[in-house]
């Protein structure tokens, strides 16, 4: 009955409200349970949820305050002074046990999420490895493995003892639960069309709940509470200027192109030597042709027939059905603009897109294929819109990105690396 706590605020007043940020840890894990969301689907973690999860939780917490309150001096450990002495060792193996598979909940979340992040273009390009054939979006991210691995190891030697770590545990989940509030008003609004007078009070219903507990959570900022806050804020500053970075990159790249119109007008006022090879160019642009067409066209002399303009258009939508993805268009000349739609839980594979193309009478499968890639080496300038610092974080993530053919899955034979000096 919640006038259990209500009467529990009145009574305690400031001190009932920083317990509650202590009381907050039984609903930690909660988050754990749509972490998985995309590889389960939303039915399945329902059932698991309803049927066995909850009601061996409900036991579990009824069992230790039941022995609290016959023997208020188990509060050192209530969970395994539960169970009779000759079952904690193995208990203690159980527990053990449980944690390694909510952690895989976790960790498989944070590979799902890093692979939306380079898709949605908020995240620099990552080594990618998908482990199933059969299962879609069962994906395998080394350097994100390698990060939580040193992190988790880094807060074990900073804190110590999970009560140290429970003040960073709960300001994380609380912030967590806070933000999925707000997106749930942005996708009542947005996706669901909902009008305002249905979607806020019911958000707000929740969202007070949660401030509540961030509210309660915050006082230990000092005490832990700062390291989530603290990657959360790092985070946050990679992907905001990786993404302004590129769209700052993108800019000053299109600056320099020219339009297709004109780009073909000039191939049949002074038509070039062709040659009866295959060539796809990989360009963000769909207005313009890439600068590695006209630089190889300007060094070489001479242009392939036929010849796709290739771009890779992330949606806003985990897939793409297969009818929908490849739209192709016939500029003139043997050159075709083709646009490839794919979801964000998808990573494009460029082989497999243009065997798509088939059918629409277009073929660049041969193994004669060639694909043009750009690489971009960045040079520092002394730009307003740019600071120093975002500029050399900018840099180096570029630097670092994973190779681009390699993310395509174009096979390293077939590819031509174009490169080019821009000033940023």
């Amino acid at each position: 009955s919640p006038h259990h706590a209500i009467e529990f605020f009145l009574t305690n007043q400031w001190h009932g409200f920083v317990v509650v940020g202590v009381v907050f840890l039984v609903v930690t894990g909660g988050e754990a349970l749509y972490a998985d969301m995309g590889h389960f689907g939303a039915r399945p973690i329902r059932l698991a949820w309803f049927s066995f999860v909850l009601p061996a939780l409900l036991l579990n917490y009824f069992g230790q305050g039941a022995l609290l309150i016959k023997d208020p001096a188990a509060i050192d450990n209530p969970f395994f002074r539960m169970a009779p002495a000759w079952s904690r060792i193995p208990l203690v193996f159980l527990a053990a046990a449980a944690t390694v598979i909510a952690s895989q909940a976790v960790i498989s979340g944070a590979f799902s999420l890093s692979v939306q992040a380079v898709q949605l273009g908020y995240f620099p390009r990552l080594s990618i490895i998908h482990t199933s054939k059969d299962e879609r979006g069962q994906v395998y991210v080394p350097i994100v493995n390698w990060l939580l691995f040193v992190a988790v190891v880094g807060c074990v030697l900073a804190f110590q003892s999970s009560e140290h770590l429970a003040a960073a545990y709960g300001m994380a989940i609380t912030t967590t639960m806070v933000i999925t509030a707000v997106l749930l008003y942005v996708v009542m609004r947005r996706r669901w069309k909902w009008p305002r007078t249905w979607a806020i009070p019911i958000v707000g219903f929740f969202l007070t709940i949660d401030l509540i507990f961030f509210g309660a959570n915050l006082v230990k900022v000092l005490e832990g509470g700062w390291l989530p806050l603290l990657l959360g804020a790092a985070t946050y500053v990679v992907m905001i200027v990786w993404q302004r970075g590129r769209a700052v990159v993108q800019q000053r790249l299109a600056a320099g192109t020219r339009s297709s119109d004109d780009f073909l007008a000039d191939v049949r006022l002074t038509p070039p030597l062709r040659v009866d090879i295959p060539a796809v160019y990989l360009t963000a642009n769909l207005d313009h042709v890439p600068e590695t067409l006209t630089t190889n066209l300007r060094h070489n002399r001479v242009l392939h027939k036929p010849v796709a303009l290739l771009t890779i258009l992330t949606e806003d939508v985990p897939w793409v059905k297969l009818d929908d993805r490849i739209e192709v268009t016939h500029l003139g000349e043997h050159i075709y603009r083709i646009v490839a739609h794919t979801g964000f839980k998808q990573t494009p594979n460029v082989p497999n897109l243009m065997q798509q193309c088939l059918q629409h009478d277009v073929d660049f499968t041969s193994t004669d294929t060639s694909f043009f890639l750009g690489r971009l080496t960045l040079q520092l300038a002394d730009r307003p819109r740019y600071t120093a610092w975002h500029k050399r974080l900018f840099a180096w993530l570029m630097h670092n990105s994973y190779d681009a053919s390699t993310y395509f899955r174009i096979p390293p034979d077939q590819v031509v690396e174009l490169g080019r000096r821009l000033e940023i």
